[in-house]
């Protein structure tokens, strides 16, 4: 592969995540949440390994929700009308970016519950 080529996959990666974050309330959400995450992460002053599982959960949510809306967009054009086995694939990826969320969720809470208990209660 050449480097002109490696230039056009590039950009259009960020053209896909460019539409992704656009076009997707749930990107939009998922975002705010990651600037908030990194924010109290900034405040509490985390660790680099606790900065490692922050940022490796965001990655995780948010690679979860853009698979999840192509597998949406891509069923809404193979199959147009409802079909039972497209709603079955749209609730198993929408399962698995709930997983993913609950588990960085799970993470961050870990991680900053601890600090904010002695923040405020020590």
């Amino acid at each position: 592969m050449n480097n002109q080529s490696r230039i056009g996959s590039f950009k259009n990666a960020l053209k896909g995540i460019a539409v992704f974050v656009r076009t997707q309330t749930n990107a939009k959400l998922h975002l705010v949440a990651a600037l908030l995450v990194v924010l109290f992460g900034y405040y509490f002053h985390v660790s680099i390994t606790e900065w490692c599982l922050l940022i490796g959960g965001i990655g995780i949510v948010l690679i979860a929700e853009i698979f999840n809306s192509a597998l949406e967009l891509l069923s809404d054009v193979v199959s147009p009308d409802y079909d039972d086995r497209i709603k079955k694939v749209k609730d198993m990826a929408a399962g698995g970016v709930l997983i993913a969320a609950c588990a960085s969720a799970l993470v961050a809470a870990l991680i900053f519950l601890p600090k904010i208990m002695s923040c405020c209660f020590y």
